[in-house]
């Protein structure tokens, strides 16, 4: 019967989602859902990049733990939050097999951390790829030739406010930040490439031009291994991991004491987010990042 088991002097909680017959050998599945970023809540608990880290670290350090499966979904996010996690996970022990499950979506950044592991599931319908990276600035200079306001900037260097929403930019600084884009987007790409073992200048022409895959597009174009269901993804974990009786927990937090007053003083400060209609999450200037095109503003 399904349960939630409490491990002394650990982090997680481990909940049975599949059982098996043989409960000293484990799969730990691991959720990864949202905009990866290091100032983003996630799953796990309040910092999502943390978090992640020490839920894969729980799973190396417990013997009975034989693979690991990220049930992921998310569009992407920050570049540097994105290379922290696939760093993360291919580091992670290689007697472990780590299998990674995309939902609905597990697109940019989430595909960047994907191609740490060692096996690729997903959805026929699941959006990926999005092989790509993204900046924005947004452009309020006529608005503010409307109402009578006037940016009046002192600076150090030419560039030290080139997105400055209150000019246009110059053919420099639209150059040197595309240049910004480009060295992340070919660091995105060789990691693509060696871990995908395809050509790089044939992803570049193909499908790593930014552009949403399905799950079955995805799957024709080499990006994922397996399309199925995360049950599917489950007895994968089982065969790599030579393991086919084992049952398979899901890390869920624990929540102690200090924990719910941190909450509840974080509750009394009051807080206003706006956003665009029908998005949870809207880029900010300035920011570099690995997301779909329609995060764009």
């Amino acid at each position: 019967m399904a349960g939630v088991k409490v491990l002394p002097d650990k982090e997680y909680e481990e909940e049975v989602v599949s059982e098996g017959q043989d409960s000293h050998s484990k799969i730990a599945l691991i959720p990864l859902d949202g905009v990866i970023g290091f100032g983003m809540s996630g799953s796990l608990g309040e910092s999502m990049v943390e978090d992640f880290k020490i839920a894969l670290e729980q799973a190396a350090q417990d013997p009975h733990v034989k693979a690991v499966i990220l049930e992921i979904d998310s569009p992407g996010g920050e570049v540097t939050a994105s290379d922290v996690l696939y760093n993360a996970v291919r580091n992670f022990p290689e007697d472990k097999p780590v299998i990674v499950y995309f939902n609905s979506i597990g697109a940019s950044g989430a595909y960047y951390t994907a191609c740490g592991a060692d096996w690729i599931m997903c959805n026929d319908t699941t959006f990926t790829g999005s092989i790509g990276v993204i900046i924005s600035t947004l452009n309020y200079r006529d608005l503010f030739g409307k109402i009578g306001l006037e940016s009046v900037v002192f600076k150090s260097g030419k560039f030290k406010d080139m997105l400055n929403g209150a000019r246009e930019m110059s053919k420099d600084e639209k150059d040197y930040v595309q240049g910004l884009v480009m060295q992340s987007y070919d660091r995105f790409l060789g990691i693509v490439a060696s871990a995908r073992k395809l050509d790089a200048n044939e992803l570049r022409n193909g499908p790593a031009d930014g552009r949403i895959l399905s799950g079955t597009d995805a799957y024709a174009a080499k990006l994922v291994d397996e399309l199925g269901y995360i049950e599917n993804a489950y007895e994968k974990a089982r065969l790599l991991a030579n393991s086919p009786q084992a049952e398979v927990v899901r890390y869920v937090r624990k929540y102690h004491l200090d924990r719910f007053l941190k909450m509840f003083g974080e509750s009394s400060s009051a807080k206003v987010e706006i956003g665009l209609p029908g998005k949870k999450y809207a880029l900010e200037p300035g920011r570099i990042y690995l997301l779909p095109p329609f995060f764009a503003p």
